[in-house]
């Protein structure tokens, strides 16, 4: 989209800034939303001059992963609302479908009593989600271990690996380690630190977690365990699913009320020295 009232190229700045005012100008005086859709670079950001993102009220990002049939649209700018919420969508013959309970579809197919397999509970905006994280470690020959991160920071895994190693005494330093949320989710939370460790250790192990618990905590570098926010709204999904145990941090027990039928376990610190 260009005006040709400017001398400038289509894409510089100044087209896409009085392209833009034009879109403004209609959408508020006929009160009717108008969507710009644009190309994103290879890193993920929006491509072209930044100067749209400013004008616009509302930046959507439509994400997902080519071989995965879910989307998911995140707001990172919201001039009337949250930025932290999302919408979970699958692609069909016919389009895209609304996802009305994300847990139980990232959940579909998940393999029981497998080692390096761990449910974590995520909270997207105000709608709590179940995400099975699965880890595997392998011993390596090399001398510089491999570390592959997918839908989790790189940094924060290997942060996390390092308390396993400093505060539990795993010996991962030989030991080639792969972590990925199934799904085609990314998880930013440190809510989901706890389930990570915990897939990390199990595989680590050779030791499966239960298949019927859900681990939620953040994990500090001393090897506490830290309280994590809107315990009860995540434990409710997690009782929703059906499953019977729920590992969460022990300062959280007490805004939890007695009527939830699970299993709530309050964990607070370990480590070796």
């Amino acid at each position: 989209m260009f005006k040709m009232e400017l001398q400038s190229a289509p894409g510089s700045v100044s087209q896409v800034r009085e392209s833009t005012l034009t879109f403004m100008r209609i959408a508020k005086s006929l009160s009717i939303p108008i969507f710009i859709v644009g190309h994103v670079t290879k890193e993920g950001a929006i491509a072209g001059p930044r100067v749209l993102e400013h004008m616009v009220d509302t930046v959507l990002y439509f994400e997902g992963e080519r071989h995965h049939t879910y989307r998911v649209i995140r707001a990172v700018k919201n001039r009337f609302g949250s930025t932290n919420e999302i919408g979970i969508f699958e692609m069909k013959g016919d389009g895209l479908k609304e996802v009305l309970n994300p847990s139980e579809v990232m959940l579909s197919g998940r393999p029981e009593n497998v080692p390096g397999s761990a449910v974590v509970c995520s909270l997207e905006g105000t709608r709590p989600v179940l995400v099975e994280i699965q880890a595997l470690t392998s011993a390596t020959a090399f001398g510089m271990p491999r570390r592959m991160a997918t839908g989790i920071d790189y940094n924060r895994v290997v942060l996390l690996m390092a308390v396993l190693e400093k505060r539990v005494g795993m010996q991962l330093q030989t030991f080639d380690a792969y972590i990925n949320v199934v799904g085609g989710l990314k998880l930013d939370e440190p809510a989901c630190d706890l389930g990570i460790v915990c897939a990390i250790a199990s595989s680590f192990r050779n030791i499966p977690i239960d298949s019927k618990t859900v681990v939620i905590g953040e994990l500090g570098l001393t090897g506490e365990v830290r309280g994590v926010n809107f315990i009860e709204k995540r434990i409710l999904e997690a009782q929703k699913l059906g499953f019977e145990r729920c590992i969460v941090p022990y300062e959280n027990l007490k805004a939890i009320e007695d009527k939830l039928d699970i299993n709530v376990i309050g964990v607070k610190i370990y480590m070796k020295y």
